[in-house]
């Protein structure tokens, strides 16, 4: 899948919740972000024949909070969705390390090819940063209107994730597997 595609699958249903929360409030953005993860979800599923693990567990876990929070009609649940998540992702790879494994490797090692020090180190950085988004999470719904924490999960964390992706390039560089050339037969 191209990653412009991808990044609309991963970003669209959010960008529909927040378009959705401005014009109509919390309670019909929920809605319409769960089902714009099921769409996202099927689609993938269509065009890959499986479903990525972090996509998956997301989409999971906003079906659950979004259902409690409208069926209960109390906007708590979905708010603390992204604190459930990144807490999760956290210390499953806290997890993963304890047990010397690095569960990133298995999720991005496509994409990168990094020695096994560099896959630590990474690790470890990631499920900081992980727990750091839900602690922040925390801060903001408790402590902002609802409309300022839509915001800040649409403007605020993306961003974050970029910037923190970015940071992370120099180590990326420095434990970086060149590939090897195939040999050429004689």
């Amino acid at each position: 899948m191209n990653q412009a595609l991808k990044m609309a699958l991963e970003v669209g249903p959010l960008l529909l919740f927040f378009v959705v929360n401005a014009k109509m409030g919390i309670f019909a953005a929920t809605a319409v972000f769960m089902v714009a993860i099921v769409v996202s979800l099927g689609y993938s599923y269509l065009k890959l024949k499986h479903i990525p693990t972090l996509p998956l567990v997301t989409g999971v876990v906003v079906l659950v909070f979004g259902g409690l929070t409208l069926y209960l009609e109390d906007e708590m649940f979905i708010k603390i969705k992204p604190t459930i998540v990144n807490t999760l992702f956290g210390l499953v790879l806290f997890g993963g390390l304890m047990f010397k494994k690095s569960y990133l490797k298995s999720v991005l090692d496509t994409a990168l090819s990094l020695d096994d020090e560099g896959w630590r180190k990474l690790t470890w950085r990631w499920a900081w940063f992980f727990l750091a988004l839900a602690v922040l999470n925390e801060v903001v719904w408790r402590t902002q209107t609802t409309d300022m924490w839509v915001n800040f999960k649409v403007f605020a964390i993306m961003p974050l994730t970029i910037v923190f992706s970015l940071t992370q390039l120099p180590l990326i560089f420095r434990h970086q597997i060149e590939d090897k050339p195939a040999e050429i037969e004689t």
